[in-house]
């Protein structure tokens, strides 16, 4: 039985269970993959876990900011931007829409910027680098469709879980 930490959120005045990572792959690392440790954590809450939504594109925001505007209550979004670090896929207002909306966290295969803003936000948000440049806004892009980088396939409806030790993804939720 995975052991558990407790966390705290101040907002909503209560305790909240948080799933460590590392125990997770002591009890199922057969269910798991293990993302490739290429990430920085970004946001207020070091801590998050949600079912994975995805957005694919390339130096270009537009989808990130549509799919933050939708409710995202235990939700993760997953932005794979190819790597890019020509400019930022998030900042701080960004940031601010995912709280917004109850989304649980972001990772961004990419940049983000604004990062002492996004520091202070309530949301996981684990990126590659940052960048001061932001994107362009085409709408271009793909969403809710299987994306794949750090050596994991993070598709819609699967389960991601992410803490200050990486990322894990399971088909179905461990919690």
């Amino acid at each position: 039985m995975p052991r558990f930490a407790f966390c705290i959120f101040a907002r909503f005045n209560f305790f909240k269970m948080c799933i460590k990572t590392a125990d997770l792959c002591d009890e199922h690392i057969d269910k798991l993959q293990v993302a490739e440790n290429i990430f920085r954590d970004f946001g207020g809450r070091k801590t998050f876990t949600g079912e994975i939504f995805t957005v694919k594109v390339f130096e270009d925001n537009s989808l990130v900011r549509t799919s933050l505007e939708a409710d995202g209550t235990g939700k993760i979004l997953v932005v794979d931007g190819g790597g890019s670090q020509r400019c930022a896929l998030v900042g701080g207002l960004i940031g601010q829409l995912a709280k917004k909306n109850n989304w649980s966290g972001i990772i961004v295969f990419g940049c983000i910027r604004d990062s002492e803003e996004i520091s202070g936000i309530d949301v996981g948000v684990k990126a590659i680098s940052t960048c001061p440049v932001k994107s362009v806004k085409r709408g271009e892009g793909q969403t809710n469709i299987l994306v794949r980088f750090a050596g994991v396939n993070f598709i819609p409806g699967h389960f991601l879980y992410a803490d200050e030790d990486g990322i894990v993804v399971s088909e179905k939720a461990l919690h």
